[in-house]
């Protein structure tokens, strides 16, 4: 019997992996010992308001481990779990193109097992140019590995990403993206549809961004408000306020509305151990939050880029018989 499943209402990457690899591909954390300009001085101090000391690794392995260790270390627990045979190695915590170009090569270099074939690299949108490009594509062309950029935007106001102290702007991001879309690579965008002080504009101006940059991917995640950092004080000083759980879900659903059917979600919604946080998704499990965006969608027969008709030249179609994205 083939699969039963219900398809889902919007684009899963694991169904994408699927389809490029032929099997289940499984994405392992790495951390690098490096830090993130907005953090050393280069273009701010403190880093962005919802940043921890630790940065987004809260599953890595410590950085003083080699590159090679943590995958291996990582394999050898997922790969009789999940009977996986392919990885991705993402470099994951801070800005992992931030350092020099030898030694991002080098760790690259070492991440390039048997059993690797992708590298996935999380990095800021100002911290990219054509030197760490070209290195990534002589990996590509050297080991035949696929090449994963991944971009924290967050959000699109950019009254917000002054607000946030994200230390750069929408421009900054859109560079990025036309830069590494040229060497045929993919982008992957970490978006936050809660941020304090975005409304449902934003959230549909997000959408309609990335679709016209034609961006390969989305990662998205409610805000978690981390101990210890900036935000936590606006938190605890009760100068911002978060949306409902429900409001949430209503974001996300129209956020995939308006995106274009073409781009794959990585996720819906993040996690964050409570014990690290003042507040994680409302103090819910994530798949619960998950199961009602789709079981919404489902009920309500709303797909992803439903609403995705606004590109290509909307209104002159009248003359030129172009058909809707």
């Amino acid at each position: 019997m083939g699969d039963t499943r219900k398809p889902k209402h919007y684009r899963p990457y694991s169904v994408y992996m699927k389809e490029c690899y032929g099997e289940k591909v499984y994405k392992i954390p790495v951390a690098l010992p490096v830090t993130c300009p907005n953090r050393d001085g280069e273009i701010g101090h403190g880093g962005c308001a919802f940043c921890g000391e630790i940065g987004a690794g809260y599953e890595n392995l410590p950085a003083s481990m080699t590159v090679g260790q943590q995958i291996k270390e990582n394999i050898a627990h997922i790969g009789p779990k999940y009977k996986a045979k392919k990885f991705i190695p993402y470099f994951q915590n801070f800005s992992n193109t931030y350092l020099e170009p030898k030694q991002f090569k080098a760790y690259l270099e070492e991440a390039c097992l048997d059993s690797v074939v992708g590298l996935a690299i999380a990095t800021r949108p100002d911290c990219i140019n054509d030197t760490y490009l070209a290195i990534l594509k002589e990996i590509q062309e050297a080991y035949g590995l696929a090449i994963y950029l991944e971009y924290g935007l967050q959000t699109v106001n950019y009254k917000t990403l002054q607000k946030i102290n994200r230390g750069h702007g929408l421009a900054e991001f859109i560079d990025a993206v036309l830069k590494t879309k040229a060497y045929g690579f993919s982008v992957c965008t970490h978006m936050i549809l809660n941020l304090p002080g975005d409304t449902m504009d934003d959230v549909i101006e997000g959408a309609r961004v990335l679709s016209a940059l034609s961006v390969d991917q989305v990662k998205l995640h409610a805000l978690y408000i981390v101990k210890g950092t900036e935000m936590a004080k606006w938190y605890e000083n009760h100068e911002i306020e978060l949306i409902s759980s429900d409001a949430y879900i209503e974001r996300v659903i129209t956020f995939l509305r308006y995106l274009s059917p073409k781009i794959v979600l990585q996720r819906l919604i993040g996690r964050a151990p409570e014990e690290n946080t003042l507040f994680t998704n409302w103090s819910m499990g994530w798949w619960r939050i998950q199961e009602s965006i789709e079981a919404r969608m489902e009920a309500d027969d709303l797909w992803q880029g439903d609403l995705c008709d606004y590109l290509d030249g909307k209104a002159v179609r009248k003359f030129t018989k172009e058909v809707r994205v």
